[in-house]
Formats: C-alpha cells, sequence, structure tokens
C-alpha cells in the first residue's frame, strides 16, 4: 500500500470517526492542522509521512470526550495504522505524537521530543490561535455551559495537569491559561512567524471585550 493511500485512508476514517463530533474538535480542526502540518514540514527536515498521519490521527479520540481517558486515541490509532500496514516504527512514532501534542496546563512535561511531533505540535497551536482559536474556545465554553467571564474568578497559571483538565473556568480565562502562552511555546520557524499574527489579533480582540464589556464602547 502506498503511502498517498494510507493517508486517504486515514482522512476517509478521521472523517467517519470524529462525524458527530464537537465543533471545535471536528474533522474540520483536522483538516486545518493537516494542512498547517504539511505547510510547515515543507522548511523542516521530517519525515513527511508520520508528520501527515499524525496532524490527521492527534485528535481521533480526545481525552475531554472519553471521560479524562487518554488511552482511547492512541489505541484507535495504533490499531487503525496496523490494518493499514503502516511501519511499526511509523505507528510508534504516530503514537507518541498523539500521546505528548496536548497542552495540559503550565506544570506539564512532555516524555517525548521529535522534530515530527514538533511540527504536529505546531500546526495544533496554530488552531488554537488567532480567529479560529476564538471561535473554538467560545464553542467550547458553550459546549460545556461555561460562563464568558466572570471578573471575580481570576486566571490560574500554575495549574496541575489534573486541574487543568478538571477546570470549570470561564472562557475568558483560557485565554491567559492557554492560548496567550502558545506564541512563545513554538517549535520551528514557520509556526513561530505564524503565531506572531494569531496572537495580536486575540490580544486586540480581549481589548475590545474588556471595552464592550465595561461600556466604554
Amino acid at each position: 500500500m502506498t503511502s498517498d493511500t494510507q493517508i486517504s485512508n486515514t482522512i476517509a476514517f478521521v472523517k467517519k470517526e470524529l462525524y458527530n463530533a464537537e465543533g471545535g474538535h471536528d474533522w474540520f480542526h483536522i483538516e486545518r492542522v493537516y494542512k498547517n502540518a504539511m505547510l510547515i514540514a515543507k522548511t523542516e527536515t521530517v519525515d513527511h509521512l508520520t508528520v501527515a498521519l499524525g496532524a490527521l490521527l492527534h485528535d481521533i479520540a480526545d481525552s475531554k470526550f472519553h471521560d479524562g481517558d487518554e488511552t482511547v486515541g492512541p489505541r484507535k490509532a495504533r490499531e487503525f495504522l496496523f490494518e493499514q500496514n503502516v511501519d511499526s516504527k511509523v505507528i510508534e512514532h504516530v503514537v507518541q505524537i498523539i500521546e505528548n501534542i496536548s497542552f495540559k496546563g503550565g506544570n506539564f512535561q512532555q516524555n517525548f521530543a521529535s522534530a515530527e511531533l514538533d511540527v504536529v505540535q505546531d500546526a495544533d497551536r496554530l488552531d488554537a490561535l488567532g480567529a479560529i482559536g476564538i471561535a473554538r474556545t467560545f464553542n467550547y465554553g458553550g459546549f460545556k455551559n461555561r460562563k464568558i467571564f466572570d471578573p471575580d474568578i481570576k486566571p490560574s497559571l500554575n495549574m496541575t495537569k489534573a486541574e487543568y483538565k478538571g477546570s470549570t473556568a470561564p472562557t475568558i480565562n483560557h485565554f491567559y491559561e492557554k492560548l496567550l502562552l502558545l506564541k512563545n511555546q513554538m517549535h520551528t520557524s514557520t509556526g513561530r512567524k505564524l503565531a506572531a499574527g494569531r496572537h495580536d489579533f486575540m490580544e486586540q480582540f480581549l481589548e475590545q471585550f474588556y471595552d464592550e464589556w465595561d461600556g466604554l464602547n
């Protein structure tokens, strides 16, 4: 089976698996991350098949939608890739990407590193920034029935992984607890360049948001 066939089969598999997914973690999120990853990969020394499969499968079963179980996604990906006759080393690399890609709070340390993970992680983080990032953040906040903003609930910047996963804070807090931190956590030059503009857009949005909240605009 050729790599092109493996990628096209993976796209079909992901579309089917995420058909009814929450709007910020659906096929269109995957597609954007995939496109970002392949764009970044053009300027990096990486295995493009690993990057493609890692990007396509990185959210195949996000733990947020599986009672916090972080083993579902890696297991689904491994089983599917085995059926596609993907090389075993590539399969294990993709699984490591899935297990280590997510932002899990400021105190979490990854236990795996590779240039391919860097590319996919940058691509995923780009989709959490800018206009798309804002839209996804409020979509998920509404999905979880969270407040938009509460001035009395301050952002927490030193959460443990468990605290981050269990947070029910207002959606605006998420900007400070994750989104605004991502610009300085990008790995690649292309990722950093793209993140800078999206970061600036979010800061402008927050300035406008607070003016409207306070009745100043």
